[in-house]
């Protein structure tokens, strides 16, 4: 969820269960991220004075798990190595596993459930998965259940994306594979496919009335590309 209340102020929050996690600005040049719990009761954590301290150690591991999760997000990182390897098959355990191509729509809704998820404070699970990816989908739970989600969570470890939490059925985004992935899809959906798209004009039919910063970015990188597709004889 993202608000807007005053002028020159955006509240980023994330909702899960009865916490909240919270990035706001506080002042000019400050800030603010916090974790806020509304009721310890469904977590178990207990309610009595002497569990404080228990809880704040461990809502700290959560906040700065959300932070990394953040930072790791928005600046995102691929290698020329990684781009090569990942539709390469790969090993976990005894257990072979296929590569991750990301021009195949159901990985690529994998890969976003991944990132959505990836800010979860418990982590998250094979069901919690192909939940995120049929909300995403608008798949019954036929098409995609938990079983092919944790098939594709097991091709995300192969490729060190995914780990997993201790000995437990939950897992948790690496901080390398979050910026990779991250950098995958912003490549292919934000730069690639509107690069293409708008290449194949000469010249855009109408032009934004009051252009962005990115708006002057694509179109410097529109008419390189276009120069760039005549320069190797293919049309976009």
């Amino acid at each position: 969820m993202v608000e807007t209340p005053a002028y020159d102020m955006t509240i980023f929050k994330v909702h899960y269960g009865k916490m909240t996690l919270k990035i706001y600005s506080k002042g000019d040049r400050v800030l603010r991220i916090e974790v806020i719990v509304h009721n310890t009761k469904q977590y178990r954590w207990g309610r009595s004075l002497p569990c404080f301290p228990a809880i704040v150690i461990r809502l700290k591991g959560i906040l700065e798990r959300f932070r990394n999760a953040v930072g790791c997000i928005n600046a995102c990182f691929v290698s020329d190595a990684t781009l090569e390897k990942l539709p390469e098959p790969a090993q976990i355990g005894q257990t072979r596993v296929g590569g991750i191509d990301l021009n195949q729509p159901r990985i690529r809704r994998v890969a976003e459930a991944v990132l959505a998820l990836s800010a979860s404070p418990a982590g998250f699970t094979a069901s919690d998965l192909a939940q995120q990816v049929r909300s995403m989908s608008g798949q019954p739970e036929t098409e995609y259940g938990a079983r092919r989600a944790a098939y594709d969570i097991k091709k995300l470890r192969a490729k060190g994306m995914v780990r997993k939490i201790g000995k437990s059925r939950r897992y948790e985004s690496a901080p390398e594979g979050l910026r990779a992935l991250t950098a995958l899809l912003v490549l292919r959906e934000k730069i690639i496919r509107p690069l293409l798209a708008a290449s194949c004009q000469p010249e855009p039919t109408s032009k934004p009335a009051n252009p962005t910063p990115i708006d002057h970015h694509y179109e410097r990188l529109r008419v390189g590309m276009r120069d760039l597709f005549n320069e190797l004889g293919m049309a976009a």
